[in-house]
C-alpha cells in the first residue's frame, strides 16, 4: 500500500493543474496563487467552484464535465485519494479541473477575497464530538465568507442526519438564506428541481452508492451566507 501511495504521489506531479503547497508558502507569507487561480491555473476568467474534502475527486470531475465554462477545484489533505480524480481529469483532457492538496482549515489562506463562486461539501465528516469542526460551523463559515463572492452559495450533500440538522440550525440561527433543503433527496427532493440540478445531484460517488445500497437516505442543503 505504501508503495502504491508513493507511486501515486510521483504520478500526481506529472499532471497539470495540481497544486501541493508547503505550509510555509501560505503561513509565513501570502500564497502566490491567492486571488489568481483562474488566470494562472486555468488561463481564463471563468468562475471557480471548490469541493472541500473532495476525496477521490469524483464529484469535482463530474461537475466539471457538465460545466465546461466553469473552473472546478477539488481540495483534500490526502493526496493519494485525489490521485484518482486527477488521473481521470488527465486521461480525459479536462481543462477546467484542478486539485489542491491542503487542509480545509487553511482555505481562507489559499484563496482570495470573492474568488470563489460556490462551495460543495460532499459527505463531510459529521464530527460527532466536535461541533466547531463541522464544515458548516461558524468557524468554517467565517473562513468561507472571506473567499466567497457576495452571492456565493454553499451546497451540502450528506448521509449524516446529525450534520444535516446541525447545518439547518446554523442557517436559522445566523440568518443564512436557505435556497433548497430536503432530507430525502432521491425519494422526494430531487423531483422538485430543474433538469440541470437533478443531473448534478445525481452524481454519485462510490461511497454514496454504498450508503444508498444500505438504505441510508441522502440529505441536501443549499444556502447563501
Amino acid at each position: 500500500m505504501a508503495k502504491n501511495k508513493i507511486a501515486q504521489w510521483a504520478e500526481m506531479r506529472t499532471f497539470e493543474r495540481i497544486v501541493q503547497p508547503k505550509r510555509e508558502e501560505f503561513i509565513d507569507q501570502e500564497f502566490s496563487l491567492k486571488g489568481k487561480w483562474a488566470r494562472e491555473i486555468f488561463g481564463n476568467d471563468n468562475p471557480i467552484i471548490v469541493e472541500l474534502g473532495c476525496g477521490k475527486g469524483e464529484y469535482t470531475v463530474g461537475l466539471a464535465k457538465r460545466n465546461p465554462n466553469v473552473n472546478f477545484i477539488g481540495m483534500d489533505i490526502k493526496g493519494h485519494r485525489m490521485w484518482r480524480g486527477a488521473k481521470t481529469a488527465h486521461e480525459e483532457a479536462l481543462k477546467n479541473v484542478g486539485f489542491l492538496r491542503g487542509h480545509v482549515d487553511n482555505v481562507h489562506q489559499l484563496f482570495g477575497k470573492e474568488e470563489i463562486s460556490e462551495i460543495w461539501l460532499t459527505f463531510s465528516d459529521p464530527q460527532k464530538k466536535k461541533a466547531r469542526k463541522r464544515l458548516t460551523s461558524p468557524l468554517f463559515v467565517d473562513r468561507y465568507r472571506q473567499i466567497l463572492k457576495s452571492d456565493g452559495i454553499i451546497n451540502l450533500k450528506t448521509d449524516s442526519d446529525l450534520l444535516y440538522e446541525y447545518s439547518l440550525e446554523q442557517c436559522e440561527e445566523n440568518g443564512y438564506e436557505i435556497l433548497f433543503q430536503t432530507n430525502e433527496l432521491y425519494e422526494q427532493g430531487i423531483h422538485l428541481l430543474d433538469e440541470y440540478h437533478q443531473d448534478i445531484l445525481n452524481i454519485r460517488t462510490y461511497y454514496e452508492q454504498m450508503w444508498l445500497d444500505q438504505g441510508i437516505k441522502i440529505k441536501y442543503l443549499k444556502f447563501r451566507i
